[in-house]
C-alpha cells in the first residue's frame, strides 16, 4: 500500500517514523515550508522534512494546497491512503485524492475536543482522561467516520508538555494499528456520536493565556498547567509581563485579601489571590529573564 505522510511537528515525526521502521511504503511526505527564525532569521526546516530527508523520502512544500503543480506532483506517487498527523486542514481535492481515502490522528477522544489544541483544552478544563483518534477525513473539521480510538489518563502531575508526549507516542502505536488494519481491510468506521454536549478545543491565542484571578485556585491551577510549557498562562507582575509554568493551590483566603493581589516572603514563596484559595507560584519567567524556580527568582528580584 502506497503512503503519502502529512505533518509538521515533532508530534507528527512520531507516527511518521513509527510506520518507516515498521516497513510501510512511505512514498512521499508532505509538510510546511522552511521558515525563518532564531536570531539571524535563518530559514529552518520542519521536524518532518528532517526526518523524511534522513530516510529518503522524497519531500513537498506547498505554499498553498491547491496549487495545480503541487496536485499533479501529488497525484505522480499514485498515493492509495495518506495519513495526516498534525498538519494543516485539506481542501477536499486533497484528501478525496487517494482510493482509499485519508485518515486523520486526533489528540482526543472524538467527537470531544474538536480544534486545534485539544491536548491544551483537556488540560485547562480539569478533565481526568483523553485520549487519541483515528477518522477518515470528510468536508467538516474534525468530524469523520471513526476507526480506532484510544485512551489516555491525566495525571494531576501532567501538564500540556507531558501530555503531549504520552499522547504522540500512544499516536503513533494507533497510526502503525491503524494502517495494518485498512491494508488487511478489516477496520471500523463509526459515525461520530452527535447526541453529547461537547467540548470545543479551539485554538489558542495570547490574549486567551492571561490568568483571571477571579476563578477558583483550582481553575487557575489547571489553567497554567494546560499552558505549559507552551504558550504558558501570564499575569502582571512589578508591572511586567510574567509567564507561570508552575503553580499549586494553597492555603484558604482570609481577611481583606484583595483578588489578584500577591503575598510573599521575599525567600521561599511568591502566591496570588484567587477566589477561594492563594494560588502557590513554583516556577515563572518575568519578562526579560529566564525562567527560574521560585527560590531563584526571589534571591535576585526585590518588589
Amino acid at each position: 500500500m502506497r503512503i503519502v505522510f502529512m505533518g509538521t511537528p515533532d508530534f507528527a515525526v512520531a507516527s511518521l517514523a513509527k510506520l518507516v521502521e515498521n516497513g510501510c511504503d512511505v512514498v512521499a511526505v508532505i509538510t510546511a515550508p522552511d521558515k525563518p527564525s532564531g536570531r539571524g532569521l535563518q530559514m529552518h526546516e520542519t521536524p518532518v522534512k528532517k526526518y523524511a530527508v534522513s530516510q529518503n523520502i522524497p519531500v513537498l512544500q506547498p505554499e498553498k494546497l491547491k496549487n495545480p503543480e503541487f496536485l499533479e506532483q501529488l497525484r505522480s506517487y499514485r498515493a492509495d491512503l495518506q495519513v495526516v498527523v498534525a498538519f494543516r486542514m485539506l481542501p477536499e481535492v486533497v484528501w478525496n485524492m487517494p482510493t482509499i481515502g485519508t485518515f486523520n490522528l486526533h489528540g482526543s477522544l472524538l467527537p470531544q475536543y474538536r480544534g486545534a489544541a485539544p491536548i491544551n483544552w483537556a488540560v485547562i478544563n480539569g478533565d481526568t482522561e483523553t485520549g487519541v483518534t483515528t477518522f477518515f477525513i470528510q468536508q467538516e473539521i474534525d468530524t469523520g467516520n471513526i476507526i480506532f480510538a484510544e485512551k489516555e489518563p491525566i495525571l494531576q502531575t501532567d501538564n500540556a508538555g507531558t501530555l503531549h508526549d504520552k499522547l504522540m507516542e500512544r499516536g503513533a502505536n494507533l497510526v502503525l494499528k491503524t494502517v495494518r488494519a485498512i491494508e488487511a481491510g478489516n477496520y471500523p468506521q463509526i459515525p461520530q456520536q452527535m447526541d453529547v454536549a461537547l467540548k470545543a478545543a479551539p485554538k489558542i491565542f495570547k490574549e486567551t493565556c492571561q490568568i483571571d484571578w477571579n476563578q477558583s485556585a483550582e481553575k487557575v491551577h489547571n489553567f497554567v498547567r494546560g499552558l505549559s510549557p507552551y504558550p504558558a498562562a501570564w499575569t502582571i507582575l512589578a508591572e511586567k509581563n510574567c509567564k507561570i509554568y508552575q503553580s499549586a493551590i494553597g492555603d484558604l483566603v482570609h481577611g481583606q485579601s484583595e483578588i489578584g493581589t500577591f503575598k510573599t516572603d521575599g525567600k521561599t514563596f511568591l502566591a496570588f489571590c484567587c477566589a477561594d484559595k492563594w494560588l502557590n507560584i513554583k516556577e515563572l519567567q518575568l519578562e526579560g529573564k529566564k525562567r527560574m524556580g521560585i527560590e531563584e527568582f526571589l534571591r535576585g528580584f526585590r518588589f
